[in-house]
């Protein structure tokens, strides 16, 4: 199937959303053609705010619009939304528990030639550790604009993590997409791999891969990091070795938030593919992720590895 930009799949669904609940509003910092929230802006403009560059008002903005009974999307980058913005998501959306969804696209290292100043490996951490802030990563487009409606239906601050390039299908439409509930894509008993967004695929990819010499391992689609599905991390411990893929620092994202599950009921041996104590650099997308090894040959090295370790 053709490959789809998480990005273009949440233009189009704020569409539809915008279709359905005249009560949805969208802003943009000055980014809505990336963002792709000029879709909304062009059919609805009288629900459509540009705050240009500006992260923290439009931040503001939104709260004071949700307080208002509207139901918010911003959007910009993912490294401006989480970084620039943090004081006004924390005090002005998160304590107060204000009905935002930030939607931040353009997210870790697949941004490509823009290099470190635009690469966000840090955002899911930066928004997890907040109180009352769910936290959702989709793996593909039709989870995406699932996503997309589940996150308007649900009363809360969220921060839904979405990309810049194509990415494969994982999803059909007969896919259901729920808020703190995992999708196990695929059965095994001797390692699970747990992943998220762009990663969800590798994994898969690495799964056939190691099927093919006798190793069955489960995969999971942890989507929501926060709250993280915990009956879904353990049933993937009941294999006994776990590896956890994200496209993002290894310290403070979904191998952490895994971890801290494991640790507290049910410790087996994990280990985690993701980004190391280091920023990115300017270069293809492809590229990057074979340097960085988010790959399906590093996760199947590190499946093979822990089987070592396993209990």
């Amino acid at each position: 199937m053709a490959k789809i930009a998480t990005r273009e799949a949440y233009g189009k669904a704020l569409v539809e959303l915008g279709r359905q609940n005249k009560d949805i509003v969208v802003l943009d910092a000055d980014l809505s053609k990336s963002t792709k929230t000029a879709l909304f802006a062009k059919e609805f403009p009288e629900r459509f705010f540009n705050m240009g560059i500006a992260e923290q008002n439009l931040m503001c903005t939104a709260a004071g619009l949700a307080l208002s009974g509207k139901i918010p999307f911003a959007s910009t980058f993912a490294v401006f939304a989480t970084g620039r913005a943090f004081e006004q998501i924390r005090n002005g959306i998160a304590y107060p528990q204000v009905n935002v969804k930030i939607a931040a696209t353009h997210s870790g290292l697949t941004v490509g030639e823009d290099g470190a100043s635009h690469q966000a490996i840090e955002d899911i951490a930066l928004m997890r550790v907040l109180p009352n802030m769910t936290v959702v990563v989709p793996a593909d487009a039709e989870e995406t604009r699932q996503a997309v409606q589940a996150v308007a239906d649900y009363h809360g601050p969220v921060y839904l993590r979405l990309g810049r390039p194509a990415v494969e299908t994982v999803y059909e439409n007969n896919y259901k997409f729920q808020i703190g509930k995992a999708d196990q894509l695929r059965k095994g008993q001797d390692a699970a791999i747990i992943a998220c967004g762009i990663m969800v695929n590798e994994a898969l990819v690495a799964a056939e891969e190691l099927a093919s010499e006798g190793i069955n391992v489960m995969v999971v689609n942890m989507s929501t990091i926060k709250p993280i599905d915990r009956e879904a991390v353990l049933a993937a411990a009941a294999t006994g070795a776990i590896v956890t893929a994200e496209e993002h620092t290894i310290m403070g994202g979904l191998g952490s938030a895994v971890a801290e599950v494991l640790a507290t009921e049910k410790p087996v041996p994990m280990a985690m593919v993701g980004i190391g104590d280091t920023f990115g650099e300017s270069g293809k997308p492809a590229e990057l992720m074979e340097k960085y090894g988010l790959t399906a040959s590093n996760i199947k090295t590190k499946v093979k590895k822990l089987l070592e370790k396993k209990i």
